[in-house]
């Protein structure tokens, strides 16, 4: 691992760890709530792809996929991150959910949503942002040193000799 000053290593690892509870939250908060859907989020799609997003939505056996891949993907992602384990693989697996979301609800002129916003936006939104925060943490990585992926290194190194 690089050599990084003590603050510089704390807020990486505050970065990763915010964000990570970020997707842990979203993924355990739809596990419990036996009634959440991704159909009215994919159905109030716009943009280039929105036909695709009401084409999952429109069919049972897929939504029920996308929906199971929420909840455990954002846990996965968010336990991943939080804990610095299988680390670049959950920042990639967080990075390919928040372009679904982009693409999903683009910050465009003129696209009005049902789903409440915090705020307006314009090309640039929370997604993005968090795209950008997990990509500065892929390549200023923390996990080596500072999480679960230094034993899991050890582990292989081990299983390599």
């Amino acid at each position: 691992m690089k050599n990084y000053s003590g603050g510089q290593t704390f807020w990486l690892i505050a970065l990763r760890c915010l964000v990570g509870w970020h997707f842990l939250y979203e993924g355990v908060t739809k596990l419990f709530n036996s009634s959440w859907s991704a159909y009215p989020y994919l159905m109030d799609s716009k943009g280039f792809f929105a036909e695709t997003f009401y084409s999952i939505a429109s069919n049972p056996a897929l939504l029920d996929v996308v929906n199971y891949i929420n909840v455990i993907g954002l846990t996965l992602v968010g336990l991943g991150l939080i804990a610095g384990c299988f680390f670049k693989l959950a920042a990639i697996g967080g990075i390919c959910f928040l372009a679904m979301f982009y693409l999903s609800h683009p910050p465009f002129i003129g696209a009005a949503y049902m789903m409440p916003t915090e705020g307006t936006y314009l090309w640039v939104d929370k997604n993005l942002i968090e795209i950008g925060a997990l990509m500065v943490l892929i390549y200023f990585p923390t996990s080596k040193n500072w999480g679960l992926d230094r034993y899991v290194l050890q582990l292989f190194n081990r299983k390599a000799k």
